[in-house]
This record gives structure tokens, C-alpha cells and sequence, in this order.
């Protein structure tokens, strides 16, 4: 019996005005919880890192069954988004909701099974 997943989703040419106005990334955070049915726990913690071609926002969120963290690149543009839940959830739903919201190019995404 699987533990549970975790589902990592990759954005490629996003907009890069959006991924970098904390604001629009908390939103990001809420409005993906309604679309996978999940619940926040507490508040975001969004920061920007970096220097040079490591410069970007990184957010974290828990979640009642685990949590979703997210790194912005905003050398290249990306955003690489990784939610992990003992609860099942839709990542295709995830990945084209996350594309749609940050403008982005292109996306893929990954399901790992935790045991």
C-alpha cells in the first residue's frame, strides 16, 4: 500500500513578471490547494534567494496531508513545484493549472510513489 505521492511539475518559459511578485506566488499557493482539494496549514513562507544565475523566489506551504514547495528561476524563467500528499491527487490537473497561471511556455510534470 503506497504512503503516498509526490508530483513534480516543471515550467519552462513563464512569465516573468509573475514569478516574481510575491503576491501573485501566494495566490498561486491558495488557488492550486482549491484545484488538487487540499487544505492549507499556516502561512506561506515565500523568500527570494540567490545571486547571479541562482537568483529567484522559493516557497513553501504546508499542507494538511504534507506539503508543496515551489523554486522560481528567474535567470531562465522556470518554476519547478514539488506536492507531496498522502491523499491522492490529479497532477495532470496540477501541471496545467500551474502552466496556466504563470504563463508558461511549456511544462511536464512526474508522479513518484512513496511506499
Amino acid at each position: 500500500m503506497p504512503f503516498g505521492k509526490i508530483a513534480l511539475i516543471n515550467l519552462y518559459n513563464c512569465n516573468p513578471e509573475f514569478i516574481r511578485r510575491k503576491e501573485y506566488i501566494k495566490k498561486f499557493i491558495k488557488e492550486i490547494c482549491k484545484v488538487i482539494n487540499m487544505k492549507l496549514v499556516g502561512k506561506s513562507r515565500i523568500k527570494r534567494f540567490g545571486k547571479g544565475r541562482l537568483k529567484g523566489i522559493s516557497a513553501l506551504q504546508f499542507i494538511e496531508t504534507s506539503s508543496i514547495t515551489i523554486h522560481f528561476d528567474e535567470i531562465k524563467n522556470r518554476a519547478f513545484i514539488d506536492i507531496f500528499s498522502c491523499r491522492d491527487f490529479n497532477t495532470k490537473k496540477a501541471e496545467i493549472f500551474s502552466k496556466e497561471y504563470f504563463k508558461a511556455g511549456r511544462s511536464s510534470s512526474k508522479e513518484i510513489t512513496r511506499t
